[in-house]
């Protein structure tokens, strides 16, 4: 275990993970999450999620802290390829509730609905089984981060023309000087997150 690691499981044990305030639980999760200078290109300071996932009370107040915030009437979870499918199904079992993959494309075997958008270099595109929806379903929107909002956009997108209520969604960090969250304000989508990562 890294040092970081350590003294936020320190944390996390002497306060108890049950007895964390929101102000009190987020700090501890920022310090388990890894920034990478210069990746994938100089200049980025990329924050890697990898170390809050491995690290098991650090991973289980994320889920709590995120299910902690999600709306009523939520009827189902729809989480992006690859890092939304990790916080997406444990929050989905938490919850009690379904979990709807928001696939890349040509990863699902039956006919699908599909939603391309801009990267800096290029498109992509996400796909999904519209038979996972039921129509007036509403579906919270997960994903690792907000940055720019394009991906997240693709998926709230995807989801209404499915037939989905996609009105919210939640991320564990936010880069808001990318103006991500903002832009799913602007689409009508309530747009919670756990840790700001500011200047970057």
């Amino acid at each position: 275990m890294g040092r970081c690691q350590a003294e936020a499981q320190g944390r996390l044990i002497s306060t108890g993970r049950a007895g964390l305030t929101p102000e009190d639980r987020h700090p501890d999760l920022r310090a388990l999450i890894r920034t990478v200078p210069d990746f994938p290109k100089p200049g980025i300071q990329f924050r890697d999620i990898t170390t809050l996932i491995a690290h098991g009370p650090g991973l289980a107040a994320t889920i709590e802290a995120l299910a902690g915030a999600v709306p009523a009437g939520i009827a189902a979870v729809a989480g992006i390829e690859a890092r939304g499918f990790i916080f997406g199904t444990a929050l989905a079992t938490r919850l009690g509730l379904g979990f709807v993959p928001l696939r890349k494309a040509g990863k699902l075997p039956v006919p699908t609905i599909a939603e391309d958008y801009a990267l800096e270099y290029g498109e992509a595109r996400i796909e999904l089984d519209p038979t996972l929806i039921d129509d007036g379903e509403h579906v919270l929107l997960v994903d690792d981060l907000i940055a720019t909002g394009g991906t997240a956009l693709a998926g709230v997108a995807l989801l209404r023309r499915a037939g989905a209520v996609c009105d919210h969604a939640a991320f564990v960090i936010d880069l808001p000087d990318l103006g991500g969250a903002d832009r799913l304000r602007e689409a009508g989508v309530s747009a919670h997150s756990l840790i700001a990562f500011d200047g970057d």
